[in-house]
């Protein structure tokens, strides 16, 4: 698979003064001035994250990323490792609950994530779009179904064997922290570190030849022609609504959910991303007893925001391995910001606010 690379020219000049004195005193001091070393035109590789278009290592260009499910209910927060996600799909549940996709392209070094909860079936047409692993904590009926039905490379520690009993000793575990504050389904954690120890021998760790996850960036993802969004209110239902405030200093938008900032519980430090994006589409009950809902991904659509300013997008994904492939309006195709990127899905009866 050819890797994505920005190389960069790096000039270099070498002066070196080196002064040597020998003999008794009064005799002469030689000055030795090697000769400036000339330019260097060779060219250094830099190598870009497909998520964000921001640097990474060589080793991580083509690897498939991993999704995680995290729970997002008032008495599961604070969320883990989520601000070091790429992106994080935001998408409504039964009962109008919301849990988020953290999808990494990489999750060496990130510490604890969770707290992990089930997964459904729109979730993993998320996590096949962008040839994921799929991390999760059980599942309704017709997700189990369909990760047996689409061969989803999925690691369950629910109804599936990535449970530990102690930290650290399988993919998963109940972190003995949040047990001792929070109902058991708020428990359940991992590390960047247990993801990679526990994956199978047989996973496939890169994409297949051919694949694109469909983003493209550039140094200034701000739309031409925008209107002001410093401030993005995202309705999800009555219990759930995301604001978003601009930050001019360092170019991000500072997420907030449940009228306080939403923060990553391993450091304290709040959310920021430099994409919000908002796909609007139908949310239906399935009509089972647990109100579980379907969520169609196959486009419709939605918001942009970057630096402050927003436009209206169109949206698509072609089938369920598909990633989403956005277009302005007029149906060019959306460049974003390097950077991280918050992905809210809402059902059409909800319309997002910008000031």
């Amino acid at each position: 698979m050819k890797r994505r690379a920005v190389p960069l020219l790096l000039a270099a000049a070498v002066t070196i003064g080196l002064l040597t004195g020998c003999g008794k005193g009064g005799d002469e001091v030689e000055t030795f001035s090697p000769p400036v070393a000339p330019e260097s035109t060779e060219p250094v590789v830099q190598y870009e994250n497909p998520l964000t278009g921001l640097p990474i290592d060589e080793k991580w260009v083509d690897a498939r990323p991993v999704a995680i499910m995290l729970n997002n209910l008032k008495a599961a927060l604070p969320q883990q490792g989520n601000s070091q996600a790429d992106i994080i799909y935001e998408v409504p549940a039964e009962g109008g609950i919301t849990r988020m996709l953290a999808v990494y392209q990489t999750v060496e070094g990130v510490g604890t994530i969770g707290s992990i909860r089930s997964s459904r079936p729109y979730y993993l047409e998320l996590a096949l779009g962008h040839d994921a692993l799929y991390v999760h904590a059980g599942g309704s009926e017709d997700a189990y179904a369909d990760i047996r039905a689409w061969k989803v490379d999925a690691f369950d520690s629910v109804r599936g064997p990535y449970a530990g009993k102690e930290p650290g000793s399988n993919m998963m575990w109940r972190d003995p922290e949040r047990r001792a504050t929070m109902a058991y389904e708020h428990t359940m954690v991992t590390t960047g570190e247990a993801v990679y120890q526990y994956l199978p021998d047989s996973t496939r760790l890169e994409h297949e030849a051919g694949y694109s996850c469909g983003l493209t960036f550039a140094d200034d993802g701000t739309s031409a022609g925008g209107t002001s969004a410093e401030t993005i209110t995202v309705p999800f239902s009555t219990y759930k609504t995301g604001v978003f405030t601009y930050d001019a200093a360092s170019g991000t938008y500072l997420a907030e959910e449940y009228g306080k900032a939403y923060i990553d519980g391993n450091t304290g430090e709040q959310v920021a991303v430099t994409n919000v994006l908002i796909l609007k589409t139908s949310c239906n009950l399935t009509g089972d007893s647990l109100g579980h809902i379907t969520v169609d991904l196959t486009g419709g659509s939605g918001y942009y925001a970057c630096g402050g300013q927003v436009i209206p997008i169109r949206w698509s994904k072609a089938d369920r391995n598909a990633p989403i492939i956005y277009t302005t309006e007029d149906g060019e195709s959306l460049t974003l910001g390097r950077g991280k990127t918050y992905v809210n899905i809402i059902p059409k009866s909800e319309n997002p606010t910008f000031a």
